[in-house]
């Protein structure tokens, strides 16, 4: 009994030393990613999806919007004049083709149940997952990784609009909102 156990603590010693090591390449790439964040955060330094990125706290009609491979747009809210023409224009900074992480920009009516619509959209792959229905204020054509797409549309009244992505299983994460002033 007394040589079972100390086989047996030979033996979790062992794993727990192994798999300290096994982490360490991984620690280090995590600490040198920190490292990186954390000097662009002192020296101020813009990085592409922030630098063009517009801000949530001014109105402006002209809009871009980036997507990208991890499934998300680098706003999630969005400030326009009602009742103005609006020019936005959706980048997928990705590298993936769009049959894999395809994404386009949807604006809804005010009060579009959105869980309702994206599931009509997932049956709807041949009108780049826009339904059929009323729910659509303007979208964009669906996207792949590189390109780039525009539409220019009006919100004539004040209010709050969700925009989201249609393609199968993106709405949960990329929606957000037009504030049209």
């Amino acid at each position: 009994m007394k040589k079972t156990f100390n086989i047996m603590t030979i033996a979790c010693i062992t794993g727990l030393f192994l798999a300290s090591c096994g982490n360490s390449a991984d620690n280090s790439a995590a600490q040198n990613d920190h490292a990186q964040h954390e000097h662009a955060a002192e020296t101020s330094e813009p990085t592409s999806s922030t630098a063009e990125s517009p801000s949530a706290s001014t109105s402006s009609n002209t809009l871009v919007v980036e997507s990208n491979d991890q499934m998300q747009f680098n706003v999630n809210e969005l400030k326009v004049k009602a009742g103005e023409p609006i020019h936005l224009t959706l980048k997928h900074v990705g590298k993936m083709a769009k049959e894999v992480m395809g994404h386009n920009l949807v604006v809804l009516k005010a009060g579009t149940d959105v869980t309702k619509f994206a599931e009509s959209a997932i049956n709807a792959k041949d009108t780049d997952y826009i339904p059929a229905g009323d729910e659509v204020i303007a979208h964009t054509k669906l996207i792949g990784g590189g390109e780039e797409t525009s539409i220019d549309f009006t919100l004539t009244e004040a209010g709050t609009y969700d925009f989201i992505c249609s393609f199968p299983g993106h709405v949960g994460i990329m929606k957000g909102k037009i504030i049209a002033e």
